[in-house]
């Protein structure tokens, strides 16, 4: 009895010693063999990269995002453009209106980027997960220059008490003041989140308002519509815009710092911010001076082009030469980051459905635009005549003819003539503005541009119409300034 329960104990632990060895080599085994074969993951990039779209939030506003005369523009929009370009995907856009839809949008899961020049505040870098920086900035202190003379024009934060000061809620900028106001400083602030920062703007150059918070990159761009800002002061030291990145997308971000350190030595970078920023400080509608200067010294080398192709296409040759001064200054190479070029500044895909092979020639680029201005007025529509009709089909030729047919839908919302150009120039501005734009098909347009735009060819084509002699020379009172 006590020989077979043994040598049963004994069968029994041999095959439990067997089994342990058995399971011990294969955990060792598959321990050994697991990491080499294991099936990865897939990454974010992985996923936009088979996908081969890149979901992104883009806010509407000029320096970020919006449809222009050939289509989308922005310098955001054109870097992230490139970005997705490099990686052969295409751009899935949601719009946002304001910072704060921006970042609220950003929280959704199906988007990979959030571009709507957000600057790496301390606060937003505990929530969000930001790519690399692109763009530096600093905050400034924009007011209306009417209150210079009256000296109550803020030179420093003290300045500040007493005035009617509006931001953007959830910006940089409502984080500045807030932490202003907590070291003790009396200001009377209002946030908003009904109003962009341009529209804001636009409120302190009519006096609405005191004055608000802007980059120095907005501010910068949106000098030249509004003449009555100016600058008070400088509120915070430099910041680094970036965008702001999904959750877990670390292959994402380290592809994207790659791509921009690139894009950065291969000079398109220092291009693209050219493009967009290098004339916002000098630019001026209204230089008559310099366009006398280059009228005279400039435009009899392309005066026969311009009455050539006037000719053929029935259009007065100074009206053509006074858009291509507006377009490039009659500079025969003039040129964008986007590809606009030449005289006329046509971009490749409109060179080609207008049949110019050379855009950088003269007389191509200039036939080709007297062409194209001469499509614009077939497009507008019957029911616009007289100037209106050419005036409508200049700003189409600025703005695009989709944002002329918004203006139209609108004014007629609002009571306004839409066949009217005084009416419509009050109108377009108003497709700035994120309470008419949203319910728009074409969405936000500069709509101020395009007014300018007119009104500075109509001045520079009265200049030449006032002082051209019969034999088409300029009169030297001209130059004179007299």
């Amino acid at each position: 009895m006590y020989t077979s329960a043994m040598n049963k104990n004994l069968t029994v632990a041999l095959f439990a010693f067997l089994a342990i060895s058995f399971f011990s080599f294969g955990w060792l085994s598959h321990s050994a063999y697991y990491p080499v074969n294991k099936i990865k993951k897939s990454s974010l990039l992985d996923k936009v990269k088979k996908s081969k779209t890149l979901n992104v939030v883009l806010l509407n506003a000029p320096s970020v995002y919006y449809i222009g005369s050939e289509g989308p523009q922005g310098f955001e929009y054109d870097l992230l453009k490139a970005y997705a370009d490099s990686m052969g995907v295409d751009l899935n856009i949601t719009t946002a209106n304001t910072v704060k839809e921006a970042i609220e949008l950003s929280r959704n899961p199906n988007i990979h980027i959030t571009s709507a020049g957000l600057s790496k505040t301390p606060n937003r870098e505990k929530t969000f997960n930001f790519g690399p920086s692109y763009f530096e900035v600093q905050e400034q202190v924009i007011c209306n220059r009417g209150m210079i003379g009256g000296g109550d024009f803020p030179r420093d934060i003290e300045g500040l008490s007493g005035l009617k000061i509006i931001v953007g809620e959830d910006t940089s900028y409502s984080e500045t003041i807030d932490n202003l106001i907590q070291d003790g400083y009396d200001i009377n602030v209002t946030y908003s989140s009904e109003y962009s920062t341009e529209e804001l703007l636009s409120q302190v150059a009519s006096h609405e308002i005191d004055c608000t918070i802007a980059n120095s990159n907005i501010y910068a761009l949106n000098l030249r519509y509004f003449t009555e800002i100016a600058l008070a002061f400088t509120i915070s030291g430099r910041e680094q815009l970036a965008w702001v990145l999904a959750p877990d997308s670390k292959e994402l971000e380290v592809s994207m710092y790659s791509w921009l350190n690139g894009f950065n030595q291969s000079g398109l970078m220092a291009e693209l911010k050219d493009h967009h920023y290098s004339y916002v400080l000098f630019f001026d509608y209204y230089n008559t001076t310099m366009f006398y200067k280059r009228a005279k010294s400039i435009l009899p080398k392309y005066k026969n082009y311009f009455k050539k192709a006037a000719e053929k296409y029935g259009l007065p040759w100074k009206l053509l030469a006074a858009i291509s001064y507006q377009e490039s200054h009659w500079n025969p190479k003039a040129k964008s980051f986007t590809g606009v070029r030449g005289m006329m500044m046509i971009t490749n895909a409109t060179a080609k459905l207008l049949g110019v092979e050379d855009r950088l020639d003269p007389e191509q680029s200039i036939f080709g635009g007297a062409k194209h201005i001469k499509q614009m007025l077939a497009s507008v529509p019957d029911e616009v005549v007289g100037e209106s009709r050419l005036k409508f089909a200049l700003a189409a030729y600025n703005v695009g003819m989709g944002h002329i047919f918004d203006a139209q839908e609108l004014a007629q919302r609002i009571g306004y003539d839409k066949n009217s150009w005084s009416d419509l120039k009050k109108v377009l501005p108003l497709l700035s503005q994120k309470k008419y734009n949203k319910t728009l098909k074409f969405g936000y347009a500069r709509g101020s541009e395009p007014v300018k735009y007119v009104e500075a060819i109509y001045d520079y084509q009265d200049i030449l119409e006032n002082n051209f002699e019969k034999d088409d020379n300029i009169t030297k009172t001209a130059f004179n300034g007299k």
